[in-house]
């Protein structure tokens, strides 16, 4: 079975790496993935990461400001309906 994880989404690829870098280097596991096809706008890549590190995810994103953000999103691969919720923009 498929477990949720969390997406951030940026309309900038520069943008997409350099979260995933800060991630990173703040010990969150993550990776660069396809944008899910229902948050139509971007650049087509997202930080994909576990939900369990949400919280700071959204510290770490919230101090780095950028204009470039779509959204945080939580995926949850086994809803029929509705598998994309927004967990912050």
């Amino acid at each position: 079975m498929n477990q949720p994880y969390g997406i951030a989404a940026y309309r900038s690829r520069q943008q997409v790496m350099k979260i995933n870098d800060l991630l990173r280097r703040n010990g969150i596991s993550s990776s660069v993935v396809s944008t899910p096809r229902e948050i139509s706008a971007g650049c087509g890549l997202s930080v994909r990461f576990d939900i369990k590190d949400a919280q700071s995810v959204k510290r770490l994103v919230n101090m780095e400001k950028s204009a470039n953000m779509i959204g945080l999103y939580r995926v949850d691969p086994n809803a029929a309906r509705g598998r994309l919720s927004v967990l912050s923009n």
